[in-house]
């Protein structure tokens, strides 16, 4: 994950400066020089990296928090405080006209940065908010840009318009404008072509839509991974073109997510969007404050909380506590548990999110084995319905032909029938646990 080893640095940077009763001025500058170098070495400009020393420093050095009771905690608070000003401090939205006007979104950006799959998930977030998103492939040159737009476009239940690669750019957006006048569509979003590179064809390309096109929202699309080139392209476009926000690309990979705190520093614009994967669902709107606590160790309990609202069907939420108070669930809530921990982004997403984890929720990603959950998945596959909703039912010759069916040892599955079996048992002593109205019951009273 991004900022991975930003986080483990600044953690001990912190652990160190929570462990002194009192700082002096010396504590403090120490600190922030390791904290300068943790930031340098995750790739954020050396500019911004100053500029933010230089304010943390300021506020750090004060008889306020010098004084204080838990001078440690202030100076990680500021450190905190200056990070989501550095990223923009507030959460900018895309700006939409009325829904009865249409506004035209130009989506931009280098080739190889994941542009046209971001484009079709923007349709995606915006038709799920009510709005009726028109795609437009403006992207000529690139084998396969129309196709692939189209085959997203499908899958997001959004519209494509497209003209073949033998039409000009420009041609393409005005068309499509007056198409989305005709059916009724009150979003545009046009997928220009990228290129390996800066060059001037582009940005003259891109200049052009604009004058012949009213364009309300230029959206620059630039890869994470790129470090400190992301940083130079948005700001070689914003000069050339002019932007209005930047979506970054994979924050799910290997990257050191500098660019994330240098863009907005640098470009003047903000960070609308973060792909943090390649399914069309994984995009997440950008919170400043939400990516500080995140790369301090603090976790992004708001965000865990949208996920799950957004993947757990409350229904079949409801549903399950019922089966677990009355410890009637089966297999096959036991795989829709599964199921819903992979729309959430699987375990090492949510991992992420919780507060208080730090570096041991790599620690705990890898006591958990995905391969071992793909197999029990495949276990659960193979039982009949009738084995899954009644687990009492595997019998020896049962757990042999389901171990066939799954392609694993027969102690594969007794070793998960036993497991699922201790869990139902302790399912049942939960509702004594828990206790009654009165608080109290089987000797356990509720802390509250």
């Amino acid at each position: 994950m991004a900022f991975e080893s930003l986080t483990e640095k600044l953690q001990n940077v912190f652990k160190n400066l929570r462990s002194k009763g009192r700082l002096t001025e010396a504590d403090v500058k120490v600190a922030l020089k390791e904290v300068k170098m943790a930031l340098l070495e995750a790739d954020v400009s050396f500019k911004v990296v100053k500029q933010f020393i230089k304010a943390v420093q300021e506020r750090a050095i004060g008889q306020d928090v010098m004084n204080g009771l838990n001078p440690g905690q202030m100076v990680i608070k500021i450190v905190n405080d200056e990070l989501v000003s550095l990223m923009g401090s507030e959460t900018t939205e895309i700006a939409l006209r009325p829904a009865g006007e249409i506004t035209v979104i130009m989506m931009a950006g280098l080739q190889g940065a994941g542009k046209t799959t971001t484009t079709a998930k923007i349709a995606g977030k915006l038709k799920a908010k009510g709005r009726k998103p028109l795609l437009v492939a403006c992207d000529v040159y690139r084998p396969a840009a129309i196709t692939q737009l189209q085959i997203n476009g499908e899958k997001q239940g959004v519209e494509v318009f497209a003209m073949g690669d033998k039409q000009n750019p420009v041609n393409i957006a005005k068309a499509a404008i007056e198409h989305a006048k005709n059916q009724n569509f009150n979003v545009v979003i046009l997928d220009t072509a990228g290129r390996l590179h800066v060059d001037e064809d582009m940005m003259q390309e891109l200049i052009q839509i604009k004058e012949e096109v009213q364009v309300d929202q230029t959206i620059l699309v630039v890869d994470a991974m790129t470090g400190q080139d992301a940083v130079n392209v948005a700001e070689s476009f914003n000069q050339k073109v002019g932007i209005d926000g930047v979506i970054l690309t994979k924050m799910d990979g290997d990257t050191r997510g500098g660019a994330a705190l240098s863009i907005k520093a640098i470009s003047g614009k903000p960070i609308l969007y973060v792909g943090m994967g390649e399914k069309l669902s994984d995009l997440e709107q950008f919170y400043p404050d939400r990516m500080a606590s995140r790369i301090l160790g603090m976790g992004d309990v708001m965000s865990l909380i949208e996920k799950a609202q957004q993947s757990i069907d409350e229904d079949k939420a409801r549903e399950m506590e019922q089966k677990i108070k009355k410890a009637t669930f089966g297999f096959d809530d036991y795989l829709e548990s599964m199921n819903q921990m992979k729309n959430m982004g699987g375990i090492s997403s949510v991992l992420n999110m919780l507060p208080g984890l730090g570096n041991k929720a790599k620690d705990i990603e890898g006591m958990i084995d995905e391969k071992d959950m793909a197999r029990k998945e495949a276990i659960i596959l193979s039982m009949t319905p009738k084995e899954r909703a009644n687990p009492d039912l595997l019998n020896p010759s049962r757990k042999k032909r389901i171990a066939q069916g799954a392609g694993v040892d027969i102690a594969e599955v007794n070793r998960m029938v036993k497991q699922f079996d201790q869990t139902r048992k302790m399912m049942k002593q939960m509702p004594g646990m828990l206790g009654g109205k009165s608080g109290k019951r089987g000797g356990f009273k509720l802390p509250f």
